[in-house]
């Protein structure tokens, strides 16, 4: 940690609404190289979720309310500070995540190329006419923001997958709140401080670490002030996310499976496939 040049992206609260917010007990982030503790983060729960789907619902208005451009302005800002501060984003995903830090560092870039081709996608969000079944009527489809988007994302790609799922929805209109996991919540709270310096809004991105996985998830496939839900994780985990949101008929999008197999035939190049392992799977 002492190799991170700018100390301020080592954030060890939950961000909603724009604060950052301790609790009582923490969780220990571990470097799986080493096994040693690199940080101790405030365990947030039920109380600290439900907080931060309302300040998400309460930003939503205003957010929403911007233009386009307005949003890809703030949004081109998010990914700009990304860029300019990769080095450090990419040894914090190195240490707690355990990806080479050429890895890391290619990462932070994938996932801040997300923030900055939605700001741009916003801009072209065109709706359309349909025929109508008579001509003294017309049929017109517009886009609008859903609401609040609600996203778990997994450890494997601390930086990307969140900035996949929040670049979308920041990008439409929506205000977003994630619970990344637990093994790698530095990398998702460096991202909310470089979102707050950014200049978005207080409540628009929030982050909630906690390791009530329970009660955290059914909070956010649950309340009612939550649209939309997504998920990218494990097949069985999924369907019961699915069956939770369809207590409030939320929408959902879920990216679903499992370790793809690696698969060596007795005819194979072995030599090739070595290098294909290394390359897919390592």
């Amino acid at each position: 940690m002492k190799k991170i040049n700018n100390k301020n992206l080592i954030k060890k609260h939950s961000y909603i609404n724009g604060s950052w917010h301790s609790s009582a007990s923490n969780i220990e982030v571990t470097n799986p190289a080493t096994d040693d503790v690199i940080a101790k983060v405030s365990n947030a729960g039920i109380e600290e979720t439900q907080l931060a789907v309302k300040s998400a619902k309460n930003a939503f208005k205003a957010w929403s309310a911007k233009s386009a451009n307005e949003r890809a302005k703030l949004m081109r800002n998010w990914f700009d500070l990304m860029m300019a501060h990769q080095d450090d984003l990419g040894r914090i995903l190195t240490l707690e995540q355990g990806k080479a830090l050429a890895e890391a560092k290619g990462e932070v870039a994938y996932g801040a190329a997300f923030i900055k081709w939605f700001s741009e996608e916003a801009k072209r969000v065109y709706g359309g006419t349909i025929p109508a079944p008579a001509s003294d009527k017309r049929i017109v489809v517009i886009k609008q923001p859903i609401g609040v988007v609600a996203a778990i994302t997994p450890w494997n790609f601390p930086n990307a997958m969140i900035a996949r799922k929040a670049a979308a929805a920041l990008a439409a209109g929506c205000t977003f709140v994630v619970r990344p996991a637990t093994q790698t919540p530095l990398s998702a709270l460096a991202m909310a401080e470089l979102a707050e310096r950014a200049g978005i809004p207080a409540g628009v991105f929030n982050v909630v670490v906690g390791d009530d996985a329970r009660g955290i998830s059914e909070v956010l496939t649950q309340h009612p002030d939550i649209a939309k839900f997504t998920f990218t994780g494990s097949t069985a985990v999924g369907k019961s996310l699915i069956s939770q949101c369809a207590t409030t008929v939320k929408k959902v999008s879920m990216e679903l499976g499992g370790n793809a197999p690696f698969i060596v035939f007795d005819d194979a190049d072995i030599d090739a496939a070595v290098i294909g392992a290394m390359a897919s799977k390592f």
